[in-house]
C-alpha cells in the first residue's frame, strides 16, 4: 500500500515549496498566537524569536503547520510530535534512573502526517546549519543523513514484531557508540554530564532559599515570579487532582510529599506567555525534594488539519501526556494532567536530568552525525504508533526521499529567514513589543541573555 501511494504522491513532490498565493502573513500569525497569553511576557517571547532565524522557527510551530498541512501528503497518519525541530530532542532520566535521549517536547503532539514532522525537522537542520556557519553543501549532507536514517529505522522497525517496536530505545551509552565524529562524542559527554547534574536536590541551592525554617522559591523577575494567594490555592487543589491521573504506585509515592512553594517560571520559546509553574515538594526530610512543572496545554496547532481528530481529547493536558507516552520509549513516571480554574495543564518533573546537545558547540561534520541520530529517533517514535510498514513502503530503499527533503529544507530555510526578517521589521516598526534595549542605537539586535531560552 505504501509503494502504491507513490503513484498518487510521487516522492519528488514532497520536496516542493513555494509560498502559495494568499499565504497568511507570518507576523499576523505570530500576533494571533499571542491571544490568551500573559501580556507582560509577550516581549520576552518576541525577543527570543527575533534573536535568530532558528529562534523564529522554534517559536512558530503554527506558521509551519499552516504551510506543511496544505502541501501534498501521503495520508499516513501516525501520532506525530507536531514540533519536531532539532532542539526538541534531548536527554532525560528513565524511571530506572538511566540517561536516555528521545523526543522531549509534545505540546503540539497529535495524529498527523509523518511528512509534517520530517519536514519540520529537516528545515530546522538547514536553518541551524546556516546559523553555525555550515556551507549549503554541508547543510545538504546533514539533511540527507537525517532522512536516510529515518528511512533505515522505519524499514527496520516495520519488520519487527509490534511489541518489539515499543521496546527500542537509545541510552547515552549507545548514543556515544553511534556517534562517529569525535567532536560530537565529546559534546555528548559534556551534555550528558550537565544533564546528570540537573536533579531536584541539586536545584535546591539554585532556585530556593530558607527563611524562618521553610524553603521558598527565589524570584528572578521576569522569568521567575511568585503567584498570588488565590492562584496558589487553585494550583494546590489542581495538584491533588493531578495525583489521580498517575499510576497507583506513583500516586502513593508522590502523595507522601508536601507542597512547600509555587512560582511562575518562563520556559522555552513557543510556550512563553502561556501559564507555566514550578512546584517545590518536600518529602521525609528537607533534602528530600521534588520539583514539578505545570505547563498550560492548548489545542495542537495540527488539530484543525486532521479530520475527525479534533475532539479526541477534551483535556489538552491529557492529550500531551498520552501522546508523549506513545512517542517515547520510556517516559517520566510522574507525567499527569490537571485543571486550574478553566485552564488545562500537563504536569511533569521539572528536574529529572533534562538536557540537550548544544547546537552552538558542534561543527558541520558533527551536525551531520547528529542529524542521523535524530532521524532515527523520529522514525522510532512514528513506528511505535501506526503506519510503519506503509511509511517504509513509500519511503523505499533509494535516496529519492532524501533528495526531495533536501530541496524542501533549503527552500523552507529561505522562507524562514524571510519570515524572520519580516518579524524583525515588525518589531522595529512597533507592531510587536520587545523588551527595552532589544535594539541598540545602530539598530542592531542586542537582546540580553536573560531573555534567551
Amino acid at each position: 500500500m505504501g509503494r502504491e501511494l507513490r503513484q498518487q504522491v510521487p516522492r519528488k513532490q514532497l520536496g516542493e515549496w513555494q509560498p502559495p498565493p494568499g499565504r497568511p502573513d507570518p507576523v499576523e500569525q505570530v500576533m494571533r498566537s499571542h491571544e490568551g497569553r500573559l501580556e507582560w511576557l509577550i516581549p520576552i517571547r518576541v525577543a527570543r524569536m527575533v534573536s535568530s532565524p532558528y529562534g523564529f522557527l522554534r517559536g512558530t510551530a503554527a506558521v509551519m503547520a499552516e504551510d506543511v498541512a496544505n502541501l501534498p501528503s501521503t495520508g499516513i497518519t501516525p501520532v506525530i510530535c507536531g514540533d519536531a525541530h532539532l532542539g526538541n530532542f534531548g536527554f532525560y532520566a528513565s524511571p530506572e534512573g538511566e540517561l536516555v535521549i528521545d523526543l522531549n517536547d509534545f505540546d503540539e503532539a497529535h495524529p498527523g502526517g509523518w511528512e509534517w514532522d520530517l519536514r519540520r525537522l529537516v528545515a530546522s537542520i538547514w536553518v541551524a546549519g546556516r546559523q553555525n556557519g555550515s556551507s549549503e553543501e554541508q547543510c545538504q549532507s546533514s539533511v540527507a543523513s537525517c532522512v536516510a536514517a529515518y528511512r533505515a529505522e522505519v524499514q527496520f522497525l516495520a519488520e519487527q514484531p509490534l511489541l518489539t517496536r515499543s521496546y527500542n530505545r537509545l541510552d547515552v551509552g549507545r548514543l556515544h557508540e553511534t556517534a562517529t565524529e569525535k567532536s560530537l562524542r565529546d559534546e555528548i559527554e559534556r551534555s550528558a554530564k550537565r544533564a546528570r547534574a540537573r536533579t531536584s536536590d541539586r536545584a535546591l541551592p539554585r532556585f530556593t532559599r530558607e527563611h524562618e525554617g521553610r524553603r521558598h522559591i527565589v524570584e528572578e523577575p521576569p522569568l521567575i515570579t511568585q503567584v498570588g494567594d488565590g492562584e496558589y490555592d487553585a494550583i494546590a487543589a489542581a495538584l491533588d487532582e493531578y495525583l489521580t491521573t498517575l499510576a497507583p504506585h506513583w500516586r502513593r509515592a508522590l502523595g507522601g510529599y508536601t507542597l512547600v512553594d509555587l512560582a511562575h517560571k518562563v520556559v522555552g520559546v513557543g510556550s512563553v506567555g502561556l501559564r507555566a509553574y514550578v512546584a517545590l515538594l518536600e518529602g521525609s526530610s528537607p533534602d528530600d525534594v521534588v520539583f514539578l512543572q505545570l505547563k498550560q496545554a492548548r489545542r495542537s496547532v495540527f488539530a484543525k488539519y486532521v479530520h475527525g481528530e479534533q475532539a479526541r481529547h477534551s483535556h489538552q493536558g491529557q492529550r500531551v501526556v498520552e501522546y508523549q507516552q506513545a512517542l517515547q520509549t520510556v517516559s517520566d513516571p510522574l507525567l499527569g494532567w490537571a485543571t486550574v480554574e478553566d485552564r488545562q495543564y500537563y504536569v511533569r518533573q521539572f528536574r529529572n536530568m533534562k538536557g540537550t546537545i548544544s547546537l552552538d558547540s558542534i561543527d558541520a561534520a558533527a551536525l551531520t552525525d547528529y542529524a542521523g541520530i535524530v532521524g532515527h529517533l523520529l522514525a522510532k517514535g512514528h513506528a511505535r504508533t501506526s503506519g510503519a510498514s506503509m511509511i517504509a513502503g513509500y519511503a523505499g530503499s533509494s535516496d529519492k526521499l532524501d533528495r526531495a527533503m533536501c530541496r524542501f529544507a533549503r527552500s523552507y530555510a529561505d522562507q524562514t529567514e524571510s519570515d524572520h526578517g519580516a518579524l524583525v521589521k515588525a518589531v522595529r516598526g512597533g507592531r510587536l513589543p520587545a523588551p527595552d534595549g532589544a535594539f541598540g542605537k545602530d539598530g542592531a539586535l542586542e537582546v540580553g541573555s536573560a531573555f534567551r531560552p
